[in-house]
């Protein structure tokens, strides 16, 4: 059942606060767009992998959520960063987002995380996500590209509907051309929905296809290195299945996302779900 729209909140125009500007956006449906913001000044350096917070004021306040940025520290000077973003009936700040002019002032403060590659790590990479939780994977890889020195990937991506495949030509691309050494496996959790009529791929959620890909790839703790970024669920399951099938703990790397009220049962203690309600939060296929 659709909840009912509600009234937005009145965003200031301009604020002491804002030291950013929203410079660019691109609509992937109508929940699902594309957004680059850039700082008024110097850009921040990040590291791929890492999240920014952005934020406007409203009705007095400031409204605001960190998501992972999908673009390289390379271009954060010129294009600005770029957010790959669902916007969530009846949440706070994308209802808000999704009506914001190119051109609005915006707060932009960061970065943080600790989900980032290892250096000089030359085992194939094994990218899972859900949703939008695919976007640090996009600046990584972005990266790696402008630096000369992509590293072997696969490209796990689950959704719901086939049209909410963020990034795919993108990453089809790179897989058609050989640009860049990417196995892409997109995977639709409907496929009975007359949305996903055409989808002639994989089905079933990401985390339940994860295995037969291992097999199929022949990808082993020996070989790959995993990242995990997505809805708690998906990855408290994905890992139970790197684990199970002998990749230890430090070589299973992921970025947590749950709503308010969803902790995944792994956390334990104020400290730990503090440092953890502190990670991206735009990562989840809500």
């Amino acid at each position: 059942m659709t909840e009912p729209l509600t009234a937005l909140p009145t965003v200031e125009p301009e604020a002491e606060v804002y030291n950013a500007r929203l410079v660019r956006r691109v609509d992937e449906t109508d929940s699902l767009a594309y957004f680059w913001v850039r700082f008024d000044g110097d850009p921040t350096p990040f590291e791929p992998g890492q999240y920014m917070t952005i934020g406007v004021m409203a009705n007095g306040r400031i409204l605001q959520r960190p998501y992972s940025v999908a673009s390289p520290p390379a271009v954060a000077g010129t294009e600005g960063y770029e957010f790959y973003v669902r916007r969530v009936q009846g949440g706070t700040f994308t209802p808000v987002l999704f009506e914001l002019p190119v051109g609005h002032g915006m707060r932009m403060i960061g970065p943080k995380g600790k989900f980032t590659l290892l250096p000089d790590d030359d085992r194939t990479h094994i990218f899972i996500s859900s949703g939008t939780g695919n976007a640090p994977f996009v600046s990584m890889m972005k990266q790696l590209l402008l630096e000369g020195r992509p590293r072997r990937a696969v490209f796990l991506n689950g959704v719901s509907y086939e049209h909410e495949l963020g990034y795919r030509e993108l990453v089809e691309g790179w897989q058609r051309s050989g640009e860049y050494p990417v196995r892409f496996v997109p995977t639709v959790s409907r496929p009975n929905d007359p949305k996903n009529a055409g989808w002639a791929g994989r089905t079933g959620r990401v985390e339940a296809i994860l295995a037969p890909v291992l097999d199929e790839l022949e990808l082993s703790a020996a070989n790959s290195i995993a990242y995990i970024c997505g809805n708690p669920d998906m990855i408290v399951s994905a890992e139970a299945t790197l684990l199970e099938r002998g990749y230890p703990e430090e070589q299973v790397h992921k970025e947590l996302y749950w709503p308010k009220g969803k902790e995944p049962r792994g956390i334990t203690g104020a400290a730990d779900l503090a440092a953890a309600m502190d990670a991206a939060a735009s990562n989840a296929d809500q």
